[in-house]
């Protein structure tokens, strides 16, 4: 049963934009509200890190190689959450992970979405 499923994922240009989404088609929606949503990404040979996390009081943080160029959105409404990646960099090159943290300590992992930045 799918918890987490990411999309948006692509081949784009350096200097592109792409826009990830991730939704959570089983998740209730009071539950959905309060939980915590991550982007992580892991690059061939490298350690997964956090790209950007969204709380359920919508604070949100970033790396500091994505700031300025990436945004966090969640829509509770719609159990979504988006990741807006503008000015594409070829190290942003990467599978990109959708974490949701609910309150109880559950964490769900999508299966990720590839991004390739490149000429």
């Amino acid at each position: 049963q799918v918890q987490v499923l990411e999309s948006g994922g692509g081949l784009v240009q350096p200097g592109g934009s792409l826009r990830l989404s991730c939704a959570s088609p089983r998740s209730i929606l009071s539950v959905f509200s309060s939980s915590d949503i991550g982007w992580y990404r892991q690059a061939p040979g490298k350690e997964r890190e956090l790209v950007a996390n969204i709380t359920s009081g919508r604070t949100t943080n970033y790396a500091d190689s994505v700031k300025g160029r990436f945004t966090i959105t969640k829509d509770n409404s719609r159990k979504m959450v988006y990741l807006q990646m503008n000015n594409l960099k070829p190290e942003d090159t990467a599978v990109y992970y959708c974490t949701r943290k609910e309150p109880r300590g559950l964490t769900y992992w999508g299966q990720g979405t590839r991004v390739t930045v490149s000429s």
